[in-house]
């Protein structure tokens, strides 16, 4: 059998989420991760001394200048995607950008075009639709069984500690619940429906300058509703419920999914199915379908295009929030 060719990576930052991220390479089978950067050399050094990671650079420059890498992840502070994205794709790197893709709407623009522009792959990391789980639900909705869907409801919180220097927390940084996990149900409710919401409705809680709780309205017309909340500072919860004319999808840990992952489905006439997919990594999954999209030269899927069109709906949500008053999305 021939060699597996694995597609090149390259870090930019040592944020939090490589605590999850990296380990996920050592069972991608597309992916090889080969270099890190920070912003000093001590840092870069420490991360790839612990990861075991070859290459360190104490500048971001200098990993986008390493001509052997062919692709990074950015798991920057919002605010700073949408620089280093269009930097990392005008040298010629392929991006798998850490979610949301941008501070706004325009900005995510923005960064798809030039992506487009310079002939490279432009992927949010989302981890749910790699799950082989999503595609099973999917499926159930295709059946039929549950009639035609109407409604979704979504929820993802958890107690953050409320120190301002959390960069969840500062709103020059595009900081904010609805940002860091209000995208994730939103996001659900579109891959569910497949389309934008024709007008939001959202409330918030807000400190620091941030919306520490939001609750939401999505109308997508002809009766189809979405409704979700997220917050910092109410417990972990994180499921979806998909409910049609004859019966409910109702997945639990659906954002971040234990081992086996279920979900239920239940009719009106009386029928009852536990479903379970076993044996996957959702992160590793995710490195292995964008590596591969990009070796086989294909788009990336999910595509930059959806990543833009969720974040016209958060955008949606905090105007909508801020002012008291439904918004149309445009």
């Amino acid at each position: 059998m021939g060699v597996t060719r694995k597609l090149r990576w390259g870090i930019l930052g040592v944020a939090k989420i490589n605590e999850r991220i990296i380990p996920a390479f050592t069972e991608a089978r597309y992916a090889e991760l080969i270099a890190i950067a920070s912003r000093t050399s001590e840092k870069a050094q420490r991360a790839a001394s612990r990861w075991h990671i070859p290459r360190a650079y104490g500048s971001y420059e200098a990993l986008l200048a390493d001509r052997e890498i062919e692709a990074v992840y950015i798991p920057l502070p919002n605010s700073l995607h949408a620089p280093w994205t269009i930097r990392a794709a005008q040298a010629g790197k392929h991006v798998l950008c850490e979610k949301p893709l941008a501070s706004h709407a325009e900005e995510a623009r923005s960064m798809v075009a030039v992506c487009r522009q310079c002939g490279v792959a432009l992927m949010d990391g989302f981890f749910w639709p790699h799950h082989p789980r999503t595609a099973r639900i999917r499926e159930e909705i295709a059946r039929g069984l549950i009639g035609e869907v109407r409604h979704v409801q979504g929820s993802f919180s958890f107690l953050l500690e409320l120190d301002p220097s959390n960069i969840r927390l500062q709103p020059e940084l595009a900081g904010g619940c609805v940002m860091d996990v209000g995208c994730y149900p939103v996001y659900g409710a579109l891959w569910v429906f497949g389309e934008l919401p024709h007008r939001v409705f959202a409330r918030a809680q807000y400190e620091f300058g941030v919306d520490l709780t939001m609750t939401g309205i999505l109308e997508f017309g002809e009766g189809k509703t979405a409704t979700f909340d997220c917050s910092f500072v109410w417990p972990f919860r994180q499921a979806l419920e998909i409910v049609g004319t004859r019966g409910r999808i109702r997945i639990p840990d659906m954002w971040l999914p234990p081992d086996p992952a279920v979900f239920f489905v239940e009719t009106e006439d009386g029928y009852k199915a536990e479903i379970a997919v076993s044996g996957v990594n959702q992160i590793a999954a995710m490195l292995d379908n964008f590596s591969q999209a990009v070796l086989h030269q294909r788009p990336p899927e999910p595509s930059a295009e959806n990543a833009v069109q969720v974040m016209q709906v958060l955008d949606a949500l905090r105007e909508s929030a801020r002012i008291g008053q439904p918004i149309t999305v445009r």
